[in-house]
């Protein structure tokens, strides 16, 4: 249900600089577009519906736990907040803006929704009867089979890098700034393969697993790191719409100053994000092995996993 909200995310006409506000006296609207508030608004009570649904027959915290439903709550307002909060309306007429908000969507909201596993709690919120049909039809084997090849994580990791460089080939960028139709499919591009992407990454259990995880994570930190270098050290604009006479920046910069800004972004706390996640999945996956220490070593270390039986 997210994922349809994004959809619907994308103002009228796009986000062209050219048609953006010229002016910042007013200040920068919140962007309320009817179907992305509508369908937002859905997911949020469709998942709280769920939730109650379960809580009041499992318990609270059960089935879906607290923290899950805590992420799922960020990670739906940092959507609400990138889609219809003023960095919307910024995003048209400076890029990195445009960047932030790219970044919102797949390092904050895409992990934040992709560890809550939210599908429980939707389904719950369908009632039984829509859940036993889609439940029938989810249990397909050749589904089954597709949705295991999409979450592989080198499939995942491949769809993710192709749609991040794809959609900032200038040609198309420009595209999506300029039409409607191209803006959705860019937004709903990054969300949704940011959403496998980070599927792939948080699933793992077992040690080869995170291993695989961390590799994918740095080599995410690698390329993303690369596109963002080549926007920051470039001395020429890639995207036309950015030099309309109208596509003033409100911050006040040239529009070769706001691309490399917005290299910046994609560049510094894009990698700290990846390099994060990867360090805290490398420390799980490095942490089982204290439990094979001899005793003599784990006494001298001051671990000792059969403490309790020991003694």
């Amino acid at each position: 249900m997210v994922s349809i909200a994004m959809l619907a995310t994308a103002p009228a006409g796009a986000h062209d600089p050219a048609r953006a506000l010229t002016s910042t006296s007013d200040g920068a609207p919140w962007t309320f577009e009817p179907w992305a508030v509508a369908l937002l608004v859905a997911s949020a009570m469709l998942y709280v519906l769920g939730l109650v649904r379960l809580w009041r027959i499992a318990g609270p915290g059960h089935g879906v736990s607290i923290a899950q439903a805590v992420r799922f709550a960020l990670g739906w307002l940092t959507l609400a907040a990138a889609l219809v909060s003023p960095l919307d309306s910024v995003s048209e007429r400076a890029f990195s803006a445009h960047m932030v908000q790219h970044e919102l969507f797949m390092l904050v909201a895409a992990p934040l929704l992709a560890s809550s596993r939210p599908l429980g709690a939707f389904a719950w919120g369908l009632g039984p009867l829509l859940v036993g049909r889609a439940g029938g039809a989810l249990r397909n084997a050749t589904w089954r089979r597709f949705w295991r090849m999409l979450c592989a994580p080198v499939c995942a990791w491949v769809l993710h890098a192709a749609a991040l460089w794809i959609w900032h080939v200038p040609a198309l960028f420009d595209a999506a700034l300029r039409s409607e139709a191209w803006h959705i499919a860019q937004h709903l591009s990054f969300f949704a393969t940011a959403l496998l992407f980070w599927w792939s990454v948080l699933k793992p259990r077992t040690n080869t697993g995170r291993g695989i995880a961390v590799l994918s994570l740095f080599a995410t930190m690698m390329q993303t790191g690369a596109l963002g270098v080549l926007l920051a050290l470039s001395n020429a604009i890639w995207y036309a719409p950015y030099l309309a006479p109208d596509a003033a920046s409100p911050f006040g910069l040239t529009p070769l100053e706001e691309q490399q800004l917005g290299g910046l972004v994609m560049w510094v706390p894009a990698s700290l994000v990846y390099l994060a996640v990867a360090l805290a999945i490398g420390y799980r996956w490095l942490a089982p092995t204290k439990s094979r220490l001899s005793p003599r070593l784990a006494a001298d270390s001051g671990f000792d996993p059969d403490y309790p039986r020991a003694r």
